[in-house]
């Protein structure tokens, strides 16, 4: 069974940084391209960042240039860098693999990240 759980979201001042991790296990975490989404309330979860097995990485176009993704295969772990956060990026933020066409239905509890302005 795949389990995912994120770490490292709190309360953090606009212009502020969090750095979230996301540690998973019951996968080959290797193989995978992993995505960070995240969720705001009233709204659907939204894929933030992505980062393929070899490191490639893309971006919505609202976090390009402030959000880094990277990953540890070593440790089955994939972070999430986020600097000069914005109100808007308030919202609890999930990991898992990006699997275009596939609904992810396994997804871990989240970390909330709260930015007040």
């Amino acid at each position: 069974q795949v389990q995912l759980v994120e770490s490292g979201g709190g309360l953090v001042q606009a212009g502020g940084s969090l750095r979230l991790s996301c540690a998973a296990s019951g996968l080959t975490f290797g193989s995978y391209a992993m995505g960070w989404y995240r969720q705001a309330p009233g709204k659907e979860r939204e894929l933030v960042a992505k980062i393929t097995s070899n490191g490639n990485t893309n971006y919505a176009d609202s976090v390009k240039g402030r959000f880094t993704i990277s990953r540890d295969n070593a440790k089955n772990t994939v972070y999430l860098e986020m600097k000069s956060l914005k109100s808007e990026d308030t919202a609890v933020y999930y990991c898992a693999p990006y699997l275009p066409g596939v609904q992810w239905r396994n997804w871990g509890q989240g970390t909330q990240v709260t930015v007040s302005s």
